[in-house]
């Protein structure tokens, strides 16, 4: 998870979320009392949002949590160490489980923005907490998934989901190296290298998981037996099913390695059989038939790219190349067009979407 100023990913997302946001004064008598008059001496702390139910509220519970959300929409707030020692100070021990509790009790209801907002700031104030990793990858998670419908609809905002995808996926990797014995963090991370394409990764990520799931390798979990069971089950399977991806993947590695024989050998047991339409198979045969002085071949398998992936520039660039190299240039002008009108297309349709 990175919140740094000028590395926060997703800041800028969660920020509207605390723009009515209320603030006003303790009394210094108050502070006083309760032993924060110097970490909260003059400074404004957040009551509630302006029109809420909470409107006002001075609860102690409930300034706690407001700060959290101050601190986890923006942590560069003017206020927000005040803010984390205030929490600190007077929660102590219970500071960071409390506001995982209430992001999971967000997360239960559906508001995942406020699930981020209040781990984030549970994770300010114990950055190593275990429940708050993974609660918090599991929101970003929710987030982007939810999102990606409407993106594929020309809807949604991409770069929003782009930014919450990687935010959950670091996120999950940190958890497996701060706690490499937890299993359900394999398992997440497991499925984001998947939607990556990232098939070694995946395979080699579930195989921990299967390890840490089972009989005495199992931490502590708290999750019934029969559950347990059947995620083992699915990941078994998974992990199957990604030996010819895996082979794929290598045999891609290798070909960008510059092992261009050995990579198209690798890949050309996959060009019949259920991986045949996968367009990046094609991709690479394309590249490691150029790089090998095959013209006719890597036009060929360009050319198929595009039959699966229409508006593929990378694959038009290519052919671009390969024709200019061969003398025709009819051919060339064609793709460069075509390449041009999927651009135009392309900012037409972020235009439209307002972006």
């Amino acid at each position: 998870m990175n919140q740094s100023e000028n590395k926060d990913r997703i800041s800028k997302y969660l920020a509207p979320r605390i723009q009515n946001m209320m603030f006003a004064e303790l009394s210094p008598d108050y502070l006083s009392r309760t032993g924060a008059l110097e970490i909260l001496g003059g400074i404004p702390v957040p009551v509630g949002i302006e029109g809420s139910d909470d409107k006002g509220a001075t609860d102690l519970k409930n300034i706690v949590f407001n700060m959290a959300r101050v601190i986890g929409a923006d942590p560069v707030f003017l206020y927000a160490d005040k803010y984390a020692d205030f929490i600190k100070h007077a929660c102590g021990e219970n500071a960071a489980p409390m506001l995982v509790s209430e992001g999971a009790k967000s997360a239960d209801t559906g508001d995942f923005e406020d699930a981020c907002m209040l781990l984030r700031g549970a994770l300010r104030i114990e950055p190593q907490s275990r429940e708050a990793l993974y609660l918090y990858a599991r929101a970003c998670k929710e987030i982007y998934e939810s999102e990606s419908a409407s993106a594929a609809d020309g809807m949604g905002d991409e770069e929003r989901i782009g930014m919450f995808k990687a935010e959950s996926s670091e996120t999950f990797e940190l958890l497996t190296m701060i706690h490499p014995d937890f299993a359900m963090g394999y398992y997440f991370l497991g499925y984001a290298y998947l939607n990556m394409g990232l098939y070694l990764k995946a395979k080699l990520t579930w195989q921990v998981f299967l390890k840490h799931s089972a009989g005495s390798e199992l931490e502590t979990h708290e999750m019934d037996d029969d559950l347990l069971a059947s995620l083992r089950d699915e990941i078994s399977e998974r992990v199957e099913e990604l030996e010819g991806p895996v082979e794929i993947e290598l045999g891609c590695n290798s070909i960008m390695g510059g092992d261009f024989a050995g990579g198209r050998d690798a890949l050309m047991k996959f060009t019949e059989g259920r991986y045949k339409e996968w367009w990046p198979l094609w991709y690479y045969l394309g590249v490691a038939e150029s790089a090998l002085g095959n013209a006719a071949e890597a036009i060929a398998d360009f050319r198929k790219v595009l039959t699966l992936s229409p508006s593929n520039t990378e694959a038009m660039e290519e052919l671009v190349n390969l024709y200019e190299a061969t003398g025709d240039m009819e051919n060339a002008r064609k793709y460069r067009t075509k390449i041009q009108i999927v651009h135009s297309n392309e900012e037409q349709e972020k235009a439209e979407r307002g972006q």
